[in-house]
């Protein structure tokens, strides 16, 4: 009929603070369509009462009579149906009041209609009624009355012109219109009260707290607390009328001031946006957004899973740290979309190898760190190794699949460095590191292929990183210089150009031939300054000797960055601007490893363009690549550049037969006997080089050749051949 009554408890059984704003009961008014539906017992009911009751329809008093069996007003004076706001007593008996009440007020009802039938008990409260919506506190005096059918119903009187304080109407309609929902519970943890916001969240039926809890360790963590501070402050995930939902819950224990007995006062804020916004939040923290793999982040937390594991049963880990060999051309040909699309493949083909229970992460652009659980030692033949083996190699079969994304036809490699808990490290990043240098140790053995780390390799990792820091000082410093390999005609034995060959200087060791270091050039901060201080210098010295007269050639290496990149014909552009060298007179040597590794039309592209430039186009290493002779045959190349003393007899004649059917012009490297260059005039090889004609020049020396052109070398070749005949 009202909420529990705010302010002083006035009267047996009253119900005091705790339950300020209790169900709202009377709110609004109900059309013409409900009164007409409304039960029959309650029109006769009315109707009895219009006789019974017409000298107390004038009083000035608020009157009502409640049926508590219906929950309806089934009669109500003029005052009363004023103090209702109800136009007439159809429309307020029409008000279904009863579906509005909590189990624990209509409780308390079924109690006072007890009451009246065994004692003629009379009460005084004050409860708070909700005409329209609104709350209005009301002091009341409350006793039984027959119904017309025999029933108990309840009499309603309001005191006097009922004026609520200000402090307790404002308390009331905060209740109502409040987003946090409040709810009293007792001390069994039914239900008593709850307010409107409450009223909307939970379940339909929903009385018992504990109940609403989906976890019940959560539970326990909560009673626990109230136990020991009477209060508590929690999130947990609740059972509501929208599903569950997460809740930040405040409780704490309390009175029920209508009974004096132990209550608890729950106040709850949904915070289910929230908490998703920090799931979010948290899987992309430790979530890679490309692949939907876990990222660096999560290394720590799945190395701990395992080794608990581990721990358990005296088995290992295994972490495999996998490396794309190719991956860094894709995105200088392809564009960096085609390659995160390669990457989001790579990362599909990785999780299909490993079982349920391992972890793979992407630590970012195309390195992966797979950790792999190893059980115990069953004694069988190879043990943990040869399953570290098996997984090895069917990562290799798999990543190695071509990828055909849209017209592109792509394929990668993987290099795999391993290392292991507990045999190599007990922590973490100390295995990454160290599966790292055994990754290194891989690429370094031709790549596609795996290594286990040893410790040696930290040492030799300590020693490639002082080279490192003392490359890049060498590079500021002015410690690289060039020298030049003569190249001559073998009919001819004439000096024809040079090829020019990077030395550095070392301040404590001397001169160290390439051999030595290029391998740590690899490095993208190293090799790319490097490769552009080799060609800016060969073009220096091309143009010094043009100026003197000289018209030789001078081939120079061109490295992978230059010839891939979008910007390489641009830099090239700004060297032959800055050197003041004829590009005509400069050989760009390029390998076949760099020539397949795009498809053919985009190659032929770049060699046209760099063609166009005025260029020279040799291909270095001949014969020991990967380039298809079909293709090599559509490319504008002016030579075929071969090492023929590295190959097996039949090898080489084969390799020389071939560049014969391409029509390209051949020169030989490493020549460096008398009967080489026998076998070179033989096969139809046009030019050579090596330790036969001399060793690399320096500059000056060079051009003393030139100068003295063929007077040098054409002598002793003929006296040689000569002899050979005989």
């Amino acid at each position: 009929m009202a909420d529990a009554g705010p302010g002083q408890a006035i009267g047996q059984g009253a119900i005091g603070q705790e339950a300020i704003g209790q169900e709202a009961i009377g709110q609004g008014a109900v059309g013409q369509e409900a009164i007409d539906q409304q039960p029959e017992t309650a029109r006769h009911a009315c109707a009895a009462f219009e006789a019974a009751t017409l000298p107390l329809d004038r009083l000035t008093t608020p009157l009502w009579v409640y049926d508590i069996d219906q929950g309806r007003v089934v009669w109500a004076n003029a005052a009363g149906l004023l103090l209702w706001q109800a136009p007439s007593r159809e429309a307020l008996a029409a008000r279904e009041l009863g579906r509005e009440l909590s189990a624990a007020v209509a409780r308390k009802l079924r109690q006072y209609q007890e009451d009246f039938i065994a004692c003629d008990a009379s009460f005084v409260e004050v409860w708070t009624l909700y005409p329209n919506g609104k709350p209005r506190p009301v002091t009341a005096a409350y006793r039984g009355l027959r119904l017309a059918d025999g029933r108990m119903g309840m009499l309603c009187e309001a005191l006097g012109d009922v004026e609520a304080r200000a402090d307790t109407l404002r308390s009331a309609e905060a209740l109502v219109h409040t987003s946090v929902m409040i709810a009293l519970y007792d001390h069994a943890g039914e239900l008593l009260y709850r307010n409107p916001a409450a009223r909307a969240a939970l379940p339909e039926g929903s009385h018992s707290f504990a109940a609403r809890f989906l976890d019940g360790a959560t539970r326990e963590a909560m009673q626990a607390a109230l136990e020991q501070a009477g209060e508590a402050r929690m999130v947990a995930q609740l059972r509501t009328a929208g599903g569950p939902r997460w809740h930040d819950m405040t409780l704490r224990r309390c009175r029920d001031s209508a009974t004096g007995r132990p209550a608890l006062l729950v106040s709850e804020v949904d915070i289910s946006e929230l908490k998703e916004a920090e799931r979010k939040a948290d899987y992309l923290a430790s979530h890679d957004t490309l692949t939907g793999l876990p990222n660096r982040a999560s290394l720590h937390p799945i190395f701990d899973r395992l080794r608990g594991q581990a721990s358990q049963d005296g088995g290992g880990i295994a972490l495999l740290f996998i490396d794309l060999d190719g991956f860094k051309h894709v995105n200088d040909v392809f564009g960096h979309p085609v390659g995160d699309r390669l990457l989001v493949v790579v990362a599909q083909r990785l999780r299909a190898c490993l079982r349920a229970g391992d972890g793979v992460i992407r630590l970012g652009g195309d390195e992966f760190l797979l950790l792999i659980r190893l059980q115990p030692d069953t004694g069988l033949a190879g043990g943990p190794q040869a399953g570290i083996d098996a997984l090895a190699g069917r990562l290799r079969e798999a990543l190695s699949q071509p990828i055909q994304l849209a017209e592109h036809r792509l394929q990668v490699t993987p290099s795999i460095g391993i290392s292991l808990y507990p045999d190599h490290a007990a922590e973490v990043d100390l295995l990454a590191q160290q599966a790292d240098l055994a990754l290194y140790e891989a690429k370094a053995a031709g790549r596609n292929v795996w290594r286990y780390f040893l410790p040696e390799m930290d040492q030799r990792a300590r020693d490639r990183l002082a080279l490192e820091e003392q490359l890049r000082a060498a590079l500021q410093q002015d410690e690289f210089f060039l020298l030049f390999q003569p190249r001559l005609s073998v009919r001819e034995g004439r000096v024809l150009g040079a090829q020019a060959v990077l030395r550095w200087r070392h301040p404590q060791r001397g001169p160290i031939d390439p051999e030595d270091f290029l391998r740590v050039c690899a490095e993208p901060g190293l090799v790319d300054p490097l490769g552009q201080w080799m060609l800016l210098s060969a073009a220096r010295q091309q143009a010094r000797w043009a100026a003197q007269g000289f018209g030789a050639v001078l081939a120079v290496k061109l490295y992978p960055r230059l010839f891939r990149a979008a910007d390489g014909l641009a830099l090239l552009q700004r060297i032959l601007d800055e050197s003041g060298c004829d590009a005509r007179r400069l050989e760009l040597e390029v390998t076949e490893a760099m020539l397949a590794a795009e498809p053919a039309e985009l190659v032929r592209a770049r060699l046209v363009e760099l063609r166009a430039m005025g260029f020279r186009l040799a291909v270095e290493g001949f014969g020991s690549g990967p380039a298809s002779p079909v293709a090599l045959r559509s490319f504008p190349l002016d030579r075929l550049k071969l090492t023929p003393a590295g190959l097996p007899a039949e090898a080489a004649a084969l390799v020389a037969s071939l560049g014969r059917l391409l029509d390209v012009p051949m020169l030989a490297e490493g020549v460096e006997s008398l009967r080489q260059l026998e076998w070179l005039r033989a096969e139809g090889i046009d030019d050579y080089q090596g330790e036969l004609c001399s060793p690399p020049l320096p500059p000056e020396e060079m051009a003393a050749l030139l100068r003295a052109d063929r007077e040098w070398v054409l002598p002793v070749a003929e006296q040689s051949l000569g002899r050979l005949g005989e």
